[in-house]
């Protein structure tokens, strides 16, 4: 994690109708920080990555992505980024190579280079096996680290995910996460989004979303210190009972 910022926000707020799900929220996130955004569902934590991701425009506020503008410059955030969701968004009918092929051909990337990658991605995630297979037929576990192999296959700064991990034992969790930490050594930031407060500690950071408005904002050792508690589930039991 370094001192530049790569995600700044301010007031960022995002209406539907009466109805405020993102309350005038205000961060930064920094160059190879792994920043978490916690929260129960229906906090808005997932329309506020939305509106970062270039996916939807706020209402109001202002904030930027590695550098531009979430309301005018939304489809080059869109090419600067990586995007993983909790469905992994891999087609199941492709294999493995078909994959790896067709997003870095999405990206723009030239045959040579997606032939680099593919082959890079393959070695380290040890799927070379099993490259012709379709990825319907793989363990859980392997279409989880392979849709993030492929979020990064441009070689984006910032990699958004949005519950990537819901619906996987705690096993294949620990091991996702491990491959988290691999990403961020090499100066990719990841901003993540969770509702398992145990993955708070393995965040650099943790925002904390309540009722579309950012309650708390610190390290997990911070939080759990200004809350006199002991884990993150309890410092987020205390913020929601006030």
């Amino acid at each position: 994690m370094t001192n530049e910022k790569v995600i700044e926000v301010q007031d960022l707020t995002k209406k539907f109708g009466d109805f405020t799900a993102v309350d005038a929220i205000t961060f930064d996130v920094y160059k190879g920080e792994i920043f978490g955004f916690l929260g129960a569902n229906g906090a808005g934590k997932t329309t506020a990555m939305k509106m970062l991701n270039g996916l939807s425009k706020p209402t109001s506020g202002n904030g930027t992505v590695a550098g531009l503008d979430v309301i005018n410059e939304t489809d080059k955030i869109k090419e600067r980024i990586g995007y993983m969701s909790q469905k992994f968004s891999l087609y199941e009918d492709l294999s493995v190579n078909q994959n790896i092929e067709f997003y870095g051909g999405i990206y723009g990337l030239s045959r040579k280079r997606i032939q680099e990658k593919t082959a890079e991605i393959l070695e380290e995630l040890n799927l070379k096996d099993v490259a012709k297979k379709v990825v319907g037929a793989l363990p859980l576990g392997w279409k989880q680290r392979l849709a993030f192999a492929i979020s990064m296959v441009h070689d984006p700064a910032i990699v958004f995910m949005d519950e990537p991990t819901g619906g996987v034992d705690p096993q294949v969790r620990r091991q996702f996460w491990e491959a988290i930490y691999e990403a961020a050594k090499k100066g990719r930031t990841i901003f993540v989004t969770t509702h398992y407060m145990d993955e708070a500690e393995y965040c650099d950071r943790v925002s904390i979303m309540v009722d579309g408005k950012i309650e708390a904002l610190d390290t997990p050792d911070k939080l759990k210190e200004q809350f006199n508690t002991e884990t993150m589930d309890e410092v987020f039991l205390k913020l929601v009972r006030n």
